[in-house]
């Protein structure tokens, strides 16, 4: 089996499902027999690590109540495990394809982030600081939890499973990573993501068919935030 990248493809496809944790450890047996691991993992399969991520919308929630242009982006800073470097994100959903944008930065950018005007523009981080500014966002949640991601080559192009089990959510009011505990969101659930470049591969539509998901939406930014009990007071 040929390990891969992340599908980082600008028209990449996303299915979810939400699963029990039973199911959870029998999909991620298939994957580890019919896939391979995440060039990124660690753990006895090389596939796990831990992922956290810090999410900003308006004082009125309007990325989490999908007002007007906010509906269609995702604004967040990401990091893995403990390390020294994040990424700056922009994930967008349109027309069915999602639409990501990724800058890496070092731990320490997080204080350039914070100061209310962007820096120099020659700055990698700059789209990202300059629209979030814009946009009026700022930290509002910390989301954590642990991933197991497998990858795989087919005829119809590159693959990735991911497994998100375990995942907590902690208010934020400033952009620092914490190993603090936060709320659980799914009670025992975990989220199946699959992503693919256009058509579902044979690959998938077999793991699918196994067994017997059924797509179904889910953010894990809003049901954090439903969790925390952030936006109770800003409804539509």
């Amino acid at each position: 089996m040929i390990s891969i990248p992340r599908v980082q493809h600008p028209h990449a496809s996303e299915i979810k499902f939400i699963v029990d944790a039973a199911t959870a450890q029998r999909i991620r047996d298939w994957a580890r027999v019919h896939m391979a691991p995440d060039p990124h993992g660690a753990g006895p399969f090389s596939d796990q690590y831990r992922t956290t991520s810090l999410y900003l919308d308006t004082d009125q929630f309007d990325v989490f109540h999908r007002r007007g242009s906010y509906g269609r982006a995702k604004y967040r800073i990401r990091r893995y495990g403990d390390a020294t470097t994040v990424f700056l994100e922009r994930k967008m959903k349109t027309r069915g394809f999602l639409h990501k944008r990724r800058t890496a930065a070092e731990i320490d950018a997080l204080e350039q982030l914070a100061m209310g005007e962007p820096g120099a523009s020659h700055w990698s981080g700059y789209w990202f600081h300059r629209r979030v500014t814009r946009r009026r966002l700022r930290p509002v949640c910390e989301i954590a939890y642990l991933r197991t991601a497998r990858t795989a080559l087919t005829d119809e192009g590159p693959v990735r499973l991911t497994i998100d089990e375990a995942v907590q959510a902690r208010v934020i009011d400033a952009l620092r990573f914490s190993m603090a505990p936060g709320v659980p969101t799914l009670d025992q659930q975990c989220v199946v993501e699959l992503k693919y470049l256009d058509i579902p591969p044979a690959l998938l539509r077999r793991l699918v068919e196994e067994f017997t998901l059924e797509p179904k939406p889910v953010s894990k930014y809003r049901l954090s935030v439903e969790a925390l009990g952030l936006a109770n007071a800003f409804h539509a």
